[in-house]
């Protein structure tokens, strides 16, 4: 997050969705800038924020994509 690292707050990423078009899939950025695009499970914990911790531990960083549910993209 901002506090905790420079950059935007939000992620976005290009990813397949429904009837296999591409979207724009929003999340809470948890990891500093400049990370490598690397699955969840591989990330280290040197490479997540402070505040990343708890928005992925209280899975507080997926709401964003509750915008590309309500908009039928996924």
């Amino acid at each position: 997050m901002r506090w905790t690292s420079p950059g935007p707050g939000i992620f976005r990423q290009v990813r397949v969705g429904r009837k296999g078009r591409p979207f724009r899939c929003y999340k809470l950025r948890t990891m500093f800038s400049g990370s490598p695009s690397v699955p969840t499970h591989e990330a280290t914990a040197s490479l997540i924020t402070p505040a990343g911790q708890f928005l992925r531990r209280t899975k507080i960083d997926e709401l964003p994509q509750l915008w590309n549910v309500l908009k039928g993209e996924m």
